[in-house]
C-alpha cells in the first residue's frame, strides 16, 4: 500500500463539472509535478462534499481544510502555499475567518458515510469500504421474511416525506404469491429546495443499488426500476455505470451467487413532475401513461406496476437498508429517538453562511442543524423563519428553533419532516411573497385530475396574488385557509392535500404580515 502525506478530495458533481473541474484536476496534477509532489500528494475524485453552489470544492486531509470556489488561476498559490510550505490559503477556505468548520460527522453517518470519501464510479472502492457485504448476507444467509423482520425492527420510516414504516410496507408484498413482482425507486425528487437524493446518488450510487437488491430479495422481486428525473444527468450516468459494474461482477443477473435468485435493475428517465412523487402517479408514468394518480385501494404493494405487486421506496429510504442488514436493527436504533430511529439527510438553503447537505441523528434540533452544519445566518442577518419540509412543509418562527427534528416532535406542532428541505429566511424576507411562490408552484404542478385540487390551487393562487398586491382583506386570508382545509379532505392525492400546512403556519405564526398589507 502506498502512503501519502496529504489527500486532496475533489468533489465531482454537476455544479463542479459546470465549473470545469476536469480541466482543473489536470492543471492541479501538473502544478504538483513541478515541485515533485506527485508522489506525496494524492488527488482523489469523489462525490459531493456537502457544500452547495460553491463551484469547485476541495477537502484536504489530514489537515481537514475545506476550500470552495477554487479556480484554475488559484492553483499555483494553493500548491506553493499549502502543499509546499504548509500554510493553508485562508481566502479560499470555506470559512475565511477560520472560526467555522462544518461538522461532517462521518462517524454518525449512515446514508452519506461514503460520500465525499470514495470514488463513486468505482465498485472496487465501494467493496473496499464494506459494500455489498449486506447483500451477500441477505442473499445467502437470510430468508426473505427475516430481512423484512429486521427492517421492521429497525423502525426505518420512509424518507420521501410520508414517513410510513418501511418494514410494514415490505410485509404487504413479501407474502404474495405472484409470478412477477417489482421494486420501484422514486428518484423523481420534484420538491422545491430539495436535492438530497441527487447528491446521494452522485456520491454513492452503489449504496442505493445495494438497498434495492436487498429490498428485491425481501419481497421476491426479480426486476427493479429506478425512476429518475431527466435533469439528473450525472446521477443517471453514475447509476448506469454502477449497474453495469454489478452485472460484470455477477452481483446482479441470473442465479446470483448460485442462490437461485434472479434480479435485473434498469433506469427509467422521467420528465420531472411534482405529482410523480406520488407512488401511483409514478407507476402510471413508468408504464408510459400520463402521470396521474390512481384510485387506492388497491395499493401498489398488492397491485402496482403492470398490475403486479410492487414496492415503491424513496432513494434515501433504500440507502439506509444496507447498514440495517449488515450492522443490525439495534445499531440503526442507536441513532435517533425511540419513535424516530436512524438519521436524516437535510438540504439547507437560504440565508445561511454555508448552504449544503448534512446528515444528523433524528431528534437533532433545528437550531443545531442551522448553526453547526450550515454556519448559522449570513453575516449581518437575523433569523426570521425556516420553511421545513419543502413546499408542502411549514414555516417555523424563531421561537421554535429548538424543536427536535423528528416525526413525533414535529407532529406535535402540526409540522412534518417532509423531503428534508430547510429554507432559512432572514428578517427582511416576506412570508407573503414566499407563500405566493409556493402557491404558484402548486397551481402549475396540479395534474388537474380532481376538481378540488385543480380549482382549489387556482383559487389559492388568485387570493394570494390579490393579497400580495395589497388589494386583499383578512377575509381573503381566512378564505385561503378554508379552501386549503377543504382540499385536504377532498383531494384525490397528496398534492391537493399539501397546501394546508404551509398556509396554516404562515397565517398562524406570521399573521401580522398579512394584517399589514390587507385592506382594513
Amino acid at each position: 500500500m502506498k502512503f501519502y502525506r496529504s489527500h486532496i478530495l475533489v468533489g465531482i458533481n454537476e455544479t463542479s463539472l459546470l465549473a470545469g473541474v476536469e480541466n482543473f484536476i489536470v492543471a492541479l496534477r501538473a502544478e504538483l509535478a513541478k515541485y515533485n509532489l506527485q508522489e506525496e500528494i494524492n488527488i482523489l475524485e469523489t462525490g459531493p462534499l456537502g457544500f452547495f453552489g460553491r463551484g469547485i470544492c476541495l477537502s484536504v486531509y489530514p489537515e481537514n481544510v475545506s476550500y470552495q470556489d477554487v479556480k484554475a488561476e488559484d492553483i499555483p498559490e494553493l500548491v506553493e502555499e499549502h502543499f509546499l510550505k504548509g500554510r493553508p490559503v485562508t481566502r479560499l477556505m470555506l470559512d475565511t475567518t477560520g472560526k467555522f468548520t462544518p461538522k461532517l460527522n462521518y462517524q454518525n453517518r449512515i446514508v452519506l458515510r461514503n460520500s465525499g470519501i470514495i470514488d463513486p464510479e468505482s465498485i472496487d472502492e465501494y467493496i473496499g469500504a464494506g459494500g455489498y457485504e449486506a447483500w451477500e448476507k441477505a442473499l445467502v444467509r437470510m430468508q426473505p421474511m427475516e430481512i423484512v423482520s429486521e427492517v421492521r425492527k429497525s423502525g426505518l420510516q420512509g424518507r420521501g416525506g410520508a414517513g410510513f414504516p418501511t418494514g410494514v410496507k415490505w410485509s404487504f408484498t413479501a407474502p404474495i404469491d405472484a409470478p412477477q413482482k417489482y421494486v420501484v425507486v422514486n428518484a423523481d425528487e420534484g420538491e422545491p429546495g430539495t436535492f438530497k437524493d441527487r447528491l446521494i446518488m452522485e456520491g454513492d450510487p452503489h449504496q442505493l443499488l445495494e438497498g434495492v437488491m436487498i429490498c428485491a430479495r425481501a419481497v421476491g422481486a426479480s426486476k427493479a426500476w429506478i425512476y429518475i428525473r431527466g435533469e439528473y444527468k450525472l446521477c443517471i450516468e453514475r447509476l448506469q455505470k454502477a449497474i453495469d459494474q454489478c452485472r460484470e461482477y455477477g452481483i446482479i443477473g441470473k442465479n446470483i451467487f448460485d442462490s437461485g435468485f434472479d434480479l435485473d435493475i434498469a433506469i427509467k428517465i422521467g420528465a420531472g413532475a411534482y405529482v410523480c412523487g406520488e407512488e401511483t402517479a409514478l407507476i402510471e408514468s413508468l408504464e408510459g401513461n400520463r402521470g396521474n394518480p390512481r384510485w387506492k385501494p388497491p395499493f401498489p404493494g398488492v397491485e402496482g406496476l403492470w398490475k403486479c405487486p410492487t414496492v415503491v421506496n424513496n432513494v434515501e429510504t433504500l440507502a439506509n437498508v444496507p447498514f440495517i442488514i449488515k450492522e443490525g436493527a439495534d445499531a440503526f436504533r442507536a441513532h435517533g429517538t425511540q419513535d424516530s430511529t436512524g438519521t436524516k439527510v437535510y438540504t439547507i438553503l437560504g440565508d445561511v453562511a454555508h448552504p449544503g447537505l448534512c446528515e444528523v441523528d433524528m431528534g437533532t434540533t433545528l437550531r443545531t442543524i442551522i448553526n453547526d452544519y450550515a454556519g448559522g445566518m449570513k453575516k449581518g442577518f437575523r433569523f426570521k423563519a425556516a420553511l421545513v419540509g419543502g413546499a408542502a412543509g411549514v414555516f417555523l418562527p424563531e421561537r421554535m428553533l429548538d424543536v427536535n427534528m423528528d416525526y413525533a416532535s414535529l407532529k406535535h406542532y402540526a409540522a412534518v419532516l417532509g423531503s428534508g428541505a430547510i429554507l432559512v429566511m432572514n428578517e427582511h424576507q416576506s412570508i407573503v411573497d414566499m407563500l405566493w411562490s409556493i402557491l404558484r408552484f402548486f397551481r402549475h404542478e396540479s395534474c388537474g385530475k380532481c376538481a378540488p385540487c385543480r380549482n382549489g390551487c387556482q383559487q389559492l393562487y388568485r387570493l394570494i396574488t390579490k393579497i400580495k398586491k395589497g388589494e386583499g382583506t383578512m377575509e381573503d386570508v381566512d378564505l385561503m385557509v378554508t379552501i386549503s382545509e377543504t382540499m385536504f379532505s377532498t383531494s384525490f392525492c397528496a398534492l391537493g392535500q399539501s397546501p394546508v400546512m404551509v398556509i396554516r403556519s404562515a397565517v398562524e405564526y406570521f399573521k401580522d404580515e398579512f394584517i399589514a398589507i390587507t385592506k382594513k
